[in-house]
């Protein structure tokens, strides 16, 4: 089982489309088909709730952190004495002529990782699912 997860995607729009749409999650159900159902405010310090197509019956309760608009933002999760931990980072980038190129990397680490990662289901559809809902909203703006 993989200790990570990453995809990468270009956009036609400027980073600040990008960054409204990752952290509106009243818009989430709108262009994201890997996400069935998100609480709460995608801002630093908040914890949001979500539920998503890999697991639809589990709610995962992740903290967001080093928040750089328009740039980067982690959501993480984790077991006390950091025996197992989640850290899903996103990263916005400007390029030219008005581009973004958008990443979103996801990293297990701890004690616990190399147990616990082969329960975890392979997240490879849902990130794809999720950088080409990001790419066609922003670029339908």
């Amino acid at each position: 089982m993989p200790t990570s997860y990453s995809v990468t995607r270009s956009i036609e729009a400027e980073p600040e489309v990008v960054w409204d749409l990752l952290t509106d999650s009243s818009t989430y159900k709108n262009w994201n088909a890997a996400v069935l159902d998100i609480q709460g405010d995608i801002r630093e310090g908040q914890t949001i709730r979500l539920k998503s197509i890999v697991n639809p019956k589990r709610e995962f309760k992740l903290n967001v952190s080093n928040v750089e608009p328009p740039n980067r933002m982690v959501w993480w999760d984790g077991m006390p004495l950091g025996l197992f931990k989640g850290v899903r980072t996103f990263t916005v980038s400007a390029m030219e002529g008005g581009k973004s190129e958008f990443n979103m990397e996801e990293v297990y680490s701890g004690l616990m990782a190399p147990l616990i990662t082969k329960s975890i289901p392979d997240m490879t559809e849902s990130f794809e699912k999720f950088a080409d809902g990001l790419k066609e909203a922003a670029e339908s703006m």
